[in-house]
């Protein structure tokens, strides 16, 4: 299964929630921690480790140049960018594994219909005690 991407992510709260990601991050700093601070907490790790893996993806383009030469301080830099590439990479798939998941255990309650609600049938009386036959002394 491939990995969601933040995008995909961030489309599937809103779509959740039924609000663009920006008014619930707002509506979420007034409220007390719940799921859809969770939800955009994993939201940023995921975005976050997605940041940094084109970082160090680039950096190491840049090492790499055709024209460059390689020596030995050039090595040590490849080694700490392939290593700092890695960790982003397992922490942008552990993200996305986790919040895909939570998502797919979410969702979304219809909401409540606008029209007036439908009156009742009225409750019959109940019944009458039965009259006694026999006459009183």
């Amino acid at each position: 299964m491939p990995h969601l991407t933040s995008t995909e992510i961030a489309g599937r709260i809103e779509d959740l929630y039924g609000a663009p990601l920006t008014d619930l991050e707002a509506h979420a700093k007034n409220q007390p921690p719940g799921m859809v601070s969770a939800l955009l907490g994993m939201h940023d790790a995921l975005a976050l480790a997605e940041r940094s893996i084109n970082f160090h993806r680039d950096h190491l383009a840049r090492l790499i140049q055709s024209e460059r030469q390689i020596g030995r301080h050039e090595v040590s830099h490849l080694l700490d960018g392939s290593r700092r590439l890695a960790e982003a990479v397992a922490v942008r798939d552990a993200q996305a594994k986790s919040v895909t998941a939570v998502l797919q255990s979410l969702a979304r309650v219809p909401a409540p219909a606008l029209s007036p609600p439908t009156p009742s049938p009225p409750v019959p009386a109940p019944p009458l005690p039965a009259q006694s036959t026999a006459h009183s002394r």
